[in-house]
C-alpha cells in the first residue's frame, strides 16, 4: 500500500499539525513505501509485528516504530492493523533500526581498508544506476548546486555558502561529512539538520526500491554512495533552492561528482592527505580534486602552492573553465562582526563562500540581491555579513565548557565548588590543519581572551549557548585564582603520520607561548563498522589493543625529551583500575627521569570515558584547577568527545 503525497511538509511527515503547500517550484511527487515496515535487516528481529492488509500480501518485520501519527494513519485508511501484541516503542528504537540498517552498508573495518565492492560496474556508474533506480536522474539536473572539494577548509566553506544563501532568503539544502554525532548531521535544511521522522522516511524510501531492484552485478551501495543518493532525494524532495554539496574524498571518482552541471565549482585550501588513495604528489591530489570541474561551468579556488595550482589550472584549461582565485576574506569588510568559525585560517574559506555565492546568485539571476541599496560590488550585502557571522559547524574550532560538575543552588548562585574543565575540539588530521589548529588553540588560551560565538556550554545534556551572545566572562579576580593546566587529549588513525602531526602542534604551538602539561592518549569509541547515535555509544572498556596509543605516546615522549622513549610499566596503563593519580596533574616536566624509566609527561588511558570522568574528578577536588583540554587529531575522537558531554 502506498501513500503519495504532493505537498511539503514543513514542521516534519510524522506528528504534524499542517501541510504547506510549496508554490512557485515544480512538484516533487514522493511515493512513501510503507514496505519500509518490513524487514530490511533479516537479523533484526521486533517484539511486536506491524502487518499490512491482506491484499498487500506481505508479512512485515524488522521495523520497530509503531507511533505513527494519526495524520498518517489517516492517509492510510484501514490498510494498517498493527498486532495486538505489539508494544509502542520510542522513536529513537526505529531510528536505530534504521542505524542498523546503515551499518550494514560498510564494506571496510578501519580507514585505509579497500571497499570489497562486486559486480561489474564502475563506482560512478553504480552510482548513476542507483539515481536511476530512484527516480532522481532528472530531478538532479534540477538541483542548483555548489560543489566543493579540497583538502582542508572544504566543510567550512560549505557551511558559510549555506549560512550566507538562506541569509538571501532562498531554502537552502547542505550535504556534508563526516558527522560527529548524528548521521543526520549530514543533511541540513535551512540550516537545521533534518528531522529523525523525515530522515525515516526518506531512508526507508530509498532503502527498499534499491532492495527491489538489487542484481549480481549491482549490490547494494556501500554507505557513503548510499548517503549521498540520499542527499539527493531529501533535496529534491524538500524543494531546496540551492544544494551545497562537500566532496567526500578526492573529485574525480568521488560519489558525488555524478552531479553534471553544477551552478559553481569550488577547490578549498590543498594538501598532502589521503595520498593512499590521491597520490604521493601535491599535483596529484590536485588533478583529483580539479575532477569536480564541468565544461565552461565557473570555479574558484583559494591561494595554493604552485605545484597544486598548475594542475589546477591545467584542468580548467581543458575544460575551458573560468578558474578565479578568491582572496582572504578582508577582516575590515565585516563592519565589526567576527567571523563564526573561529582560527585565522577560517578567511580564507570565507573568502572562498563569499565568492561562491556571490557567483551563485549571478548564474541564477539573483544577483539583485548583490547590490540592495547600492552597495558596492566589493562590499558585503548585509545578509552575507548574518552569515559569516553565525554560521555553525560543530567539531571545528570549538569550545565547549563542562558544567556537569557545576548545579545551581536555591538562591540562583552557580556553585563553584569545582574547578573549570573547559574543551577546545579540532578535528585537524594532516599538517597544515594541525598548524592552523594550534593557531587557534594558542590565541583562545592566552591571555584573558573571550571564547568565541561558536562556544557552548553542555549542561545535564543540553546545550546553553553561554552569556553575552556567546561569550563567556570571567572575572579578574576569579580569573587569577585558576590554576591553569594545558592537556592535549590526543588520537589519529593509524593511516596518518604522527610524526608529522605531534611535532607540528607542538612547536607551533611553543611559538605562541602555549606549552603543554601532559598528554593523553585514548583509543576512539567509534568504529568503521558500525553506524552509531549519540544513545547509543559503546561505554565500555572491554580488552583493547593499545599499541598505537603507546605508539603515539613514545613520539610524544621523544619530541619532549629528544631521544627514544622506552616506556616502563610505571607509564603503561592496560587497564582500567591502572588510570594515573590526580597527581600526576601537577607534576612539572622536570620531574620526568626518562633514565629511570618514569614519564611525568604522558599517559595512555584505556578508554574515553574514562579519561573523561578522570578528568572531572581532578577538577572536582581542587577548586582553584581550570583544566583547558585540546582534542585533535581526529573527527572521530571530536565526536565522540561530544557525544559523551552529551549525555
Amino acid at each position: 500500500m502506498l501513500v503519495h503525497t504532493n505537498s511539503y511538509w514543513r514542521q516534519g511527515i510524522l506528528g504534524v499539525s499542517h501541510l504547506h503547500q510549496r508554490e512557485r517550484q515544480p512538484s516533487c511527487r514522493v511515493t512513501w513505501s510503507f514496505s519500509f515496515l518490513s524487514a530490511s535487516l533479516d537479523a533484526l528481529e521486533p517484539s511486536g509485528l506491524i502487518k499490512l492488509h491482506p491484499q498487500a500480501n506481505r508479512r512485515h518485520k524488522g521495523f520497530r516504530y509503531t507511533k505513527i501519527s494519526s495524520q498518517i494513519m489517516e492517509e492510510m485508511g484501514s490498510n494498517l492493523v498493527i498486532d495486538k501484541n505489539s508494544h509502542d516503542l520510542p522513536f529513537s528504537s526505529a531510528y536505530e533500526t534504521a542505524l542498523e540498517a546503515l551499518s550494514s552498508l560498510i564494506t571496510r573495518q578501519k580507514r585505509g581498508d579497500r571497499s570489497a565492492i562486486g559486480g561489474k560496474y564502475k563506482k560512478l556508474d553504480r552510482m548513476l544506476m542507483y539515481i536511476k533506480i530512484l527516480g532522481l536522474e532528472e530531478h538532479i539536473t534540477g538541483l542548483k548546486i555548489i560543489h566543493v572539494a579540497g583538502t582542508k577548509g572544504k566543510g567550512s566553506t560549505c557551511t558559510f555558502c549555506e549560512a550566507i544563501l538562506r541569509e538571501c532568503g532562498f531554502r537552502t539544502g547542505l550535504f556534508t561529512s563526516p558527522h560527529l554525532i548524528d548521521v543526520r548531521e549530514r543533511f541540513r535544511i535551512d540550516g537545521l539538520d533534518i528531522s529523525e521522522d523525515k530522515f525515516l522516511l526518506y531512508f526507508w524510501d530509498c532503502w527498499n526500491q534499491l532492495k527491489e531492484n538489487l542484481t549480481e552485478d549491482l549490490p547494494m551501495p556501500p554507505l557513503f554512495q548510499f548517503l549521498t543518493v540520499l542527499a539527493f532525494k531529501i533535496f529534491i524532495c524538500e524543494k531546496v533552492d540551492v544544494a551545497i554539496i562537500e566532496v567526500g574524498l578526492g573529485g574525480t571518482k568521488d560519489s558525488t561528482n555524478v552531479i553534471k552541471e553544477p551552478i559553481v565549482c569550488g577547490i578549498a585550501s590543498l594538501g598532502m592527505d589521503h595520498m593512499e588513495a590521491l597520490g604521493n604528489t601535491l599535483g596529484e591530489i590536485a588533478s583529483h580534486k580539479a575532477g569536480i570541474f564541468k565544461p565552461q561551468i565557473p570555479a574558484f579556488t583559494v591561494p595554493q602552492l604552485s605545484e597544486a595550482m598548475d594542475a589546477l589550472q591545467e584542468r580548467a584549461r581543458e575544460l575551458m573553465v573560468h578558474l578565479k582565485v578568491a582572496a582572504p576574506l578582508d577582516c575590515e569588510k565585516l563592519d565589526g562582526l567576527k567571523l563564526s568559525l573561529s582560527g585565522d585560517h577560517q578567511y580564507i574559506n570565507a573568502g572562498l563562500a563569499v565568492s561562491l555565492c556571490k557567483s551563485w546568485l549571478r548564474s541564477t539571476g539573483n544577483s539583485d540581491k548583490l547590490f540592495l541599496n547600492d552597495i558596492q560590488e566589493d562590499d558585503l550585502p548585509e545578509a552575507f555579513l548574518r552569515g559569516l557571522s553565525t554560521a555553525r559547524l560543530s567539531g571545528r574550532a570549538q569550545i565547549v565548557q563542562d558544567c556537569s560538575l557545576k548545579s545551581n543552588s536555591s538562591s540562583g548562585v552557580t556553585d563553584n565548588s569545582s574547578g573549570d574543565l573547559i574543551f577546545y575540539l579540532d578535528g585537524a588530521h594532516s599538517p597544515e590543519s594541525m598548524e592552523a589548529c594550534a593557531r587557534w588553540f594558542s590565541n583562545a588560551v592566552n591571555g584573558s581572551k573571550n571564547l568565541p560565538a561558536s562556544s557552548y556550554y553542555f549542561n545535564n545534556g543540553n546545550v546553553e549557548e553561554l552569556w553575552g551572545n556567546g561569550y563567556i566572562h570571567h572575572g579578574e579576580k576569579r580569573e587569577s585564582n585558576k590554576m591553569s593546566k594545558k592537556i592535549l587529549l590526543f588520537n589519529c588513525m593509524e593511516v596518518r603520520d604522527p610524526q608529522s602531526l605531534l611535532p607540528q602542534l607542538v612547536s607551533t604551538c611553543a611559538t605562541s607561548g602555549t606549552h603543554f602539561s601532559k598528554a593523553i592518549f585514548v583509543p576512539s569509541m567509534s568504529t568503521y563498522n558500525k553506524v552509531t547515535s549519540a544513545a547509543s555509544i559503546p561505554l565500555d572498556v572491554s580488552a583493547r589493543d593499545l599499541s598505537w596509543q603507546f605508539n603515539l605516546q613514545r613520539i610524544w615522549e621523544k619530541i619532549i625529551h629528544g631521544k627514544d622513549a622506552e616506556l616502563g610499566k610505571s607509564s603503561r596503563m592496560d587497564s582500567a583500575e591502572n588510570l594515573p593519580p590526580h597527581e600526576f596533574l601537577y607534576e612539572d616536566v622536570s620531574r620526568c627521569r626518562p633514565a629511570d624509566n618514569y614519564f611525568a609527561c604522558s599517559a595512555v588511558i584505556p578508554s574515553l570515558p574514562l579519561t573523561i570522568n578522570w578528568l572531572r574528578d581532578c577538577v572536582r577536588e581542587n577548586p582553584s584547577l581550570r583544566i583547558q583540554v585540546l582534542v585533535t587529531g581526529s573527527l572521530h575522537l571530536v565526536g565522540d568527545v561530544l557525544k559523551l558531554l552529551r549525555r
